[in-house]
């Protein structure tokens, strides 16, 4: 007599195999795709930090999104707009020749969490320009450092 089949001994080993696997892969996808919603932070950032930079070195000043060109992902106009992962903002609303440093001249923030990256996060960028010089220096920071830096480890490395 021909057998065939899987015994129930053959089919639990499976079983426990699969609920192993299961454990150690579910974390792990979770993370990557937390990691892929905050990718767009990075370039999003990098793009504002070259516009301002070639918008100071014609003008001797720091402008605004509209006045440099800066379209923030997934807007439709650009004053800044939300996708969505994340809202856009910027503190300089006009052409702003000035010595003093600006804060949230750039921002990112979380409209949703991502993992242990709370809701309402903050990417940040500050930046300063020297009225006679018209050079732009940029501070990237995170509102939430020890959460959110495994996420984008490179952004405090934005505009250096």
């Amino acid at each position: 007599m021909k057998k065939q089949g899987f015994t129930l001994i053959e089919l639990m080993v499976v079983i426990v195999i699969m609920g192993i696997l299961a454990a150690v892969a579910v974390p792990k996808l979770f993370g990557m795709i937390a990691k892929s919603k905050a990718s767009e932070v990075g370039p999003a950032a990098g793009t504002y930090v070259k516009l301002q930079e070639a918008y100071a070195s014609e003008s001797n000043a720091m402008g605004g999104f509209k006045l440099i060109g800066y379209q923030a992902p997934g807007s439709s106009t650009a004053t800044g707009g939300t996708t969505t992962n994340f809202t856009y903002t910027g503190a300089i609303t006009a052409n702003s020749a000035t010595t003093t440093t600006t804060a949230n001249a750039w921002k990112a923030q979380a409209r949703v969490a991502l993992n242990d990256c709370p809701k309402d996060a903050t990417w940040s960028i500050q930046t300063a320009i020297a009225a006679a010089t018209g050079v732009v220096s940029f501070t990237a920071s995170l509102g939430n450092p020890g959460s959110c830096s495994t996420l984008t480890p490179n952004f405090t490395k934005i505009g250096k």
